[in-house]
């Protein structure tokens, strides 16, 4: 749904890479050379980022009851 603050295995500060990421690999880059450029070298922090998938425009349709 929403990148989490912080990598929940190390604890490395990786939401504010977000955009930039999803920007550069929307635009047809490598995902492996834009995690490169942006210091993303732990297994863990980029399996957050490959494993996010955007759910916030589904989850936002439904009213809370």
């Amino acid at each position: 749904m929403i990148i989490p603050v912080r990598c929940f295995s190390c604890g490395k500060p990786i939401a504010h890479l977000w955009e930039e990421f999803k920007e550069k690999t929307e635009k047809g880059a490598d995902a492996k050379k834009v995690m490169d450029e942006l210091g993303l070298e732990r297994y863990c922090c980029r399996g957050m980022f490959l494993g996010q998938v955007d759910l916030i425009d589904t989850i936002a349709q439904f009213k809370k009851a």
